[in-house]
């Protein structure tokens, strides 16, 4: 019997790393150190050793020619986007890191500040609802790194997304104005001050805009504000934000042997009155405190809540419309400690907490909004785990670290059935569900250093998902009780790694395979929620950068990505909605110092099945590459800037979903051609 890839793998990886200390030709120092890394958020210290990260500034946020985050980050080597809606100022795009297709959203993990995004549902992260002048930095950590230390979702990687504090940064105050095509209108506000020990700070957006498609339009506001107070030996903080979202849902565009709308009609919709709405606010309390030489006490608690409004107008009949309306509650307690020691006279840290999350989850679901509920959904999940992870230089130039994380989940689900309601959609009540289980994550990493330039890295980790609760109550068929009962996800991976500097160019390349048990899926065939048979990944990603010039930069990542069905009726068949070769490459010009300046970068997206072809006999979704540019510049305290996207008008789609059963069916959700994009501002 052959020995599996994964054990294979893994063998090989733990060789690696048992060899790696050997490198070290240079000799061992009396008082080695643990390094800087690139990731040092709250929560990660001086970071997760044997991970594949990258680090993104405010000031590559400023220039990049991508004028949302999912733009910003589908530059990223790993991550591919997925646009339903026209991709109009990102509004719930979907961010895939390594390659999860339909399941990216709760697969890849978003934070704010170290604190979790991801809600219990199936709605994406609205990127677009994140102030882009409140942020600092982003952090990208690939893989299941951060399951020990975040939970549940982070199995394609964690994405952490760390706002300006008003300590950091000198006072300022900025306003800014844009307008672009689809007669999109924007405005923003930025302003901090310190005042003696007391740091404030407030960010606000608006936007308006038409969208691509006909039923595109986009209105939506957000604003964030902080107050954060010094104390003896740490800080407090109250964090508070709130936002509203109004979506023109345009819908599909057909694509079939006989007829092609996409062709005829990019901008059409075939659903002109569908919408999707949402109100959210959140509140965040916490502080820091230093208890002795080297040992420092974190206490988060937040509360997030949201409403959602949705209305589907079928075009089969009023029999068939819908409308639901959700409400989302989370509560959050999350302590930690972090703990500089010494094991054997070398340096470690420890990092330990508890993190207790409370869901409420309430849907009705009814024909239309002026009848009556024909299904509430109720359904709560509490989720309490403790997790520890421990990093320690072994030796000069090496670095071990090692975690747990030993989760208790409970679920309980209830369905209130009104027979007596028009189109109840299933016509017979839920099953009831009183659900427990105890999941657990686990990381092992280790770096050497081969020299100040050079590294090799290395980690094995185990990582889950938990199902959500709208695939809880899509869980059976039409007219089959829903039993709201699915299996957790669970994955292994390995990977192994370089980064460092050959002369100018600064490189990091790594090679990771992941298994995964009880994959969850949505099959649109049934209209139901499943676990798919086992499912594997590998990758390679690739990223440099070189300085050409004092004032010109160049970049670049590669990356190869499969994920594969191992077992099944689909075995060896792709997953959909996966890129095998992504890639980018970008330039930054400083033309005359700050006041001119020029960033372009090209980005290649490969072939992708579509959505539901899991039997891979339906055409590909065509591969795109897109060219943007922006110039820009700061005179005095003016600044401002004119990007174009898609310079060179290309027609394309990233999302498209086919017929099970006839060839060449499918539809398709296009994207723009060339838009423009003009900025202004003043800053003082």
């Amino acid at each position: 019997m052959s020995t599996p890839p994964a054990t294979r793998i893994a063998a090989r990886l733990s060789l690696l790393l048992a060899m790696l200390p050997l490198c070290d030709s240079q000799a061992e120092e009396a008082n080695p150190t643990l390094p800087d890394t690139l990731v040092t958020a709250s929560r990660l210290g001086e970071g997760i050793s044997g991970a594949s990260t990258t680090l993104i500034t405010a000031a590559e946020i400023e220039r990049s020619p991508g004028q949302t985050l999912p733009d910003l980050l589908a530059r990223q080597p790993g991550i591919q986007v997925q646009n339903l809606y026209g991709g109009v100022n990102g509004a719930n795009s979907v961010i895939d890191l390594r390659g999860f297709g339909a399941a990216a959203v709760p697969n890849t993990l978003v934070l704010i500040n170290a604190r979790r995004l991801n809600d219990v549902d199936l709605a994406g992260i609205d990127l677009g609802s994140i102030p882009r002048a409140s942020i600092e930095r982003i952090e990208i950590i690939r893989g299941s790194s951060g399951a020990v230390l975040y939970g549940d979702g982070a199995v394609g990687g964690v994405i952490n997304i760390v706002t300006k504090n008003g300590f950091n940064d000198p006072p300022s105050y900025r306003a800014e104005g844009a307008l672009g095509s689809f007669r999109q209108r924007e405005g923003n506000l930025a302003a901090s001050q310190t005042v003696d020990a007391t740091a404030l700070s407030l960010y606000g957006n608006t936007i308006d805009s038409n969208g691509y498609r006909a039923n595109n339009a986009l209105r939506q506001s957000n604003a964030v504000g902080e107050i954060r107070q010094s104390i003896d030996r740490g800080e407090l903080y109250l964090n508070l934000s709130g936002d509203t979202q109004h979506l023109g849902l345009p819908g599909a565009r057909q694509v079939t042997l006989t007829s092609n709308q996409l062709a005829s009609d990019r901008t059409g919709t075939a659903s002109p009155a569908d919408y999707a709405d949402k109100q959210g606010m959140n509140a965040a309390l916490g502080g820091t405190r230093r208890l002795g030489e080297g040992m420092e006490l974190v206490l988060d608690a937040g509360i997030r809540h949201k409403e959602q409004q949705s209305a589907f107008f079928s075009p089969w009949g009023s029999a068939f419309d819908a409308y639901t309306d959700t409400a989302l509650t989370t509560l959050s307690l999350t302590p930690r400690i972090t703990i500089d020691q010494q094991w054997f006279a070398r340096p470690g840290k420890l990092i330990a907490g508890i993190d207790l999350y409370q869901s409420y989850y309430g849907s009705d679901k009814r024909a239309d909004q002026g009848n009556p509920v024909a299904h509430h959904y109720d359904l709560e999940q509490r989720t309490l785990a403790g997790y520890f992870q421990e990093t320690v230089a072994v030796r000069q130039g090496t670095d071990l670290s090692w975690g747990v994380r030993l989760q208790q989940d409970a679920v309980t689900a209830r369905d209130h059935f009104n027979a007596s309601a028009p189109n109840p959609g299933s016509p017979v009540q839920a099953h009831p569900l009183d659900h427990n289980e105890t999941p657990y994550a686990a990381h092992i990493g280790l770096e050497q250093r081969l020299s100040d330039n050079s590294t090799l890295f290395g980690r094995l980790g185990r990582s889950m998902r938990l199902p959500t609760v709208d695939e809880r109550v899509g869980g059976t068929p039409y007219g089959v009780p829903i039993t709201f009962d699915l299996k957790t996800q669970t994955a292994q991976d390995a990977e192994v790694g370089w980064r460092g500097r050959l002369g100018k160019v600064s490189l990091q390349s790594s090679v990771y395979f992941m298994e995964l048990k009880h994959e969850l899926h949505f099959n649109p065939v049934t209209f139901t929620n499943i676990n798919l048979d086992p499912t594997q990944r590998y990758g390679v990603e690739n990223t440099a950068t070189y300085p050409l010039t004092d004032t010109v930069r160049l970049n670049g990542g590669l990356t190869y990505t499969r994920a594969q069905f191992t077992e099944g009726a689909w075995q060896g068949h792709e997953v959909p909605l996966v890129s095998r070769w992504t890639g980018s490459g970008g330039l930054s010009w400083d033309i005359r110092d700050k006041q001119l300046v020029l960033d372009g970068d090209a980005r290649y997206v490969g072939p992708r099945r579509l959505d539901n072809d899991q039997a891979n006999f339906q055409p590909l979704i065509p591969a795109h590459t897109l060219v943007d540019l922006r110039l820009g510049g700061e005179v005095g305290t003016v600044h401002w800037s004119l990007a174009v996207q898609n310079l060179f008008d290309q027609n394309y789609f990233d999302y498209g979903i086919a017929s099970a059963t006839t060839y060449g069916t499918y539809n398709a959700y296009p994207m723009p051609g060339r838009t423009i994009l003009g900025r202004f501002g003043v800053s003082f």
